[in-house]
């Protein structure tokens, strides 16, 4: 009775251990900067710790991270200018106008929030022309340009690096000689014409 009794507690201990092992080998890693884009660099596919950079998370199950870091002021100005900008453009034009928004506040030459690029002014003019003429106040955001911006916002990006665009038939032919001279054009989608 006493052996029976063993056998079952061996059994026990094991299958404990068992899952004990599955459970650390299948725990999510990832960097302390940003866990969710170095996860898949940190974890092999038997989930493995390839990196000694890092470190088991105790979080369940993790958000996915927006690819520049905004607060709910900078999501609701790249909503309004998107629609704006591209209200009566389909989801891709929408996302373009996003994607050169997010380009500027990676790149190093332009300011470091959405809010700051968005209402950047060189020489007292505005960068972009629903600022100047108040646009961006007015809209009403369609469901399609919230959507078209958080996905920009969670990384999806057609826009081949673009910093710049303009709308060639109604910008002014001063500003359309400045892009043409001093840009290089990269493609046309929609109403606009979009540069590096």
């Amino acid at each position: 009775m006493y052996q029976k009794n063993y056998v079952l507690l061996l059994v026990s201990m094991v299958i404990c251990t068992i899952m004990l092992w599955f459970s650390r080998v299948y725990m999510v890693q990832g960097e302390e900067k940003d866990t969710e884009q170095t996860a898949a660099h940190c974890v092999d596919m038997q989930g493995y710790e390839t990196s000694s950079e890092c470190r088991n998370i105790t979080l369940g199950v993790l958000e996915p991270a927006y690819v520049i870091n905004v607060s709910a002021e900078d999501v609701e100005v790249l909503m309004r200018i998107v629609e704006a900008e591209a209200g009566g453009e389909d989801r891709k034009g929408k996302l373009l106008v996003a994607n050169v928004v997010i380009n500027r506040v990676k790149d190093s030459h332009f300011p470091d929030t959405v809010t700051q690029v968005v209402y950047q002014r060189n020489s007292k003019v505005a960068q972009f022309s629903p600022v100047s003429d108040g646009r961006i106040n007015r809209v009403k955001v369609s469901k399609e340009t919230k959507e078209a911006v958080y996905s920009a916002l969670y990384g999806e990006d057609v826009s081949k690096g673009a910093l710049y665009f303009m709308a060639r038939n109604i910008a002014n032919p001063d500003k359309v000689c400045w892009f043409d001279n001093n840009l290089t054009l990269l493609f046309s989608y929609g109403g606009h014409d979009f540069f590096l």
